[in-house]
């Protein structure tokens, strides 16, 4: 008997019997579903991660130096010559400040996020000028009084035309410069538009800091990064001769950590939902013996004419794999149906964009394993079903 026959043996063996085959599939669906919709939820977050950190700049280096009693101090013009030095891994460096003042247009408080930076670091955050200008190398260096707002306060206070207005910080008049196109939503007041720049030199002086401690480098390069790495590590070891006195992130290699994490937790999860596979091959192998049970007299008819127990062992052998792949499909296109629906409820509860994307791999991985685990559970009552006598089949009741 070729596999042509005995695979529509197997589907009019199926047919005949719908609800129950229906049944003896539901774990293969629920599993392989579950299976597709868990590595689609994590192949989502991990692209979702990538988009955001990409925004960050994939190729950053974030520098915190907190001197650990050192007396000695790096400065500003010894971290831009770093840059100067090692142009073949390191492209730019801007100080960053935090300010702690508050920001005032006449009489409203600005919850805006008030930073003091240098000449690069638009290009370095990959932000764009939308009106006006950014700061520049002689606003740092004499200490002008402007700033670069971002489309929320821009949209908010000013009706959109910001340039030459004034903003007071911590009490000082700071005429706006610029205005930045908009990074992320610019009617949100927690979104990444609500900021407001000012050159890092004024920020230090309002922070009353005697040096500044943090530092965004660029490497050339996502190649690169990890030499940028040791260039800036190995500059500031020299100068502190203490790498406490220090530390040196770089954002790729948090993204990695954190795309580990979630294949870790990822595969936990979809190691859990295939259980309900195996629940399914259990179910498959008593279904099967029932079959074998309630088709003795047929399989006795059939010996008696000259079939052979190989015969038999593949034909219900088949029969189990096709009822475990039709199981499958149904979990496939059940896995699409809930990965779509788990995406919509993703933009509708947390307002982001992450889409649960089912890959390629999953499915022909959850597909061949619910083939396996028909072929798996049912060559048991196969073998059974190969076995009988024919005699005693015949006269089976």
């Amino acid at each position: 008997m070729n596999f042509l026959q005995c695979f529509r043996l197997a589907l009019k063996a199926i047919w005949s019997s719908k609800i129950r085959s229906l049944l003896t599939m539901l774990g293969i669906i629920i599993g392989v579903s579950a299976v597709i919709t868990i590595v689609g939820l994590g192949n989502g977050m991990e692209l979702y991660m990538t988009e955001q950190f990409a925004s960050l700049g994939t190729t950053t280096l974030t520098v915190n130096i907190t001197g650990r009693g050192s007396s000695r101090s790096i400065s500003d013009d010894e971290m831009y010559a770093l840059v100067e030095e090692n142009p073949a891994v390191l492209d730019a460096v801007t100080p960053t400040v935090s300010v702690m003042g508050s920001a005032k247009i006449g009489r409203d408080t600005l919850s805006s996020t008030v930073t003091g930076v240098g000449e690069d670091y638009l290009s370095i955050k990959g932000y764009t000028i939308a009106q006006g200008r950014g700061i520049q190398y002689t606003d740092i260096l004499n200490r002008q009084k402007v700033c670069v707002i971002g489309s929320y306060v821009a949209l908010e206070y000013f009706g959109g035309a910001a340039v030459g207005e004034t903003i007071r910080i911590s009490g000082s008049p700071y005429t706006v410069a610029g205005v930045l196109n908009e990074i992320s939503d610019s009617t949100s007041e927690s979104g990444s538009d609500n900021l407001i720049l000012i050159p890092y030199t004024n920020a230090a002086k309002m922070s009353f800091m005697g040096s500044i401690s943090s530092y965004t480098f660029t490497a050339v390069d996502e190649d690169s990064v990890t030499a940028a790495k040791t260039v800036v590590e190995d500059a500031l070891y020299d100068f502190y001769e203490d790498d406490n006195a220090y530390s040196v992130i770089a954002m790729s290699e948090i993204l990695d950590i954190m795309n580990d994490m979630i294949d870790i937790m990822v595969t936990i999860l979809a190691g859990i939902a295939a259980i309900s596979l195996v629940v399914g091959g259990v179910g498959i192998m008593n279904i099967m013996l029932v079959s074998v049970s309630e088709r003795t007299r047929e399989i006795g008819i059939r010996k008696s004419l000259g079939a052979r127990q190989r015969d038999i062992l593949f034909q219900f052998v088949i029969e189990a794999a096709v009822t475990s792949a039709i199981g499958g499909i149904l979990g496939i296109l059940f896995g699409y149906l809930f990965s779509s629906a788990a995406s919509a409820v993703i933009v509708a509860l947390l307002d982001t964009d992450m889409a649960v994307t089912p890959t390629a791999g999953s499915i022909l991985m959850a597909f061949g394993i619910s083939v396996a685990i028909g072929v798996v559970f049912g060559y048991l009552p196969a073998r059974k079903a190969a076995r009988l006598n024919p005699i005693d089949a015949l006269h089976y009741d």
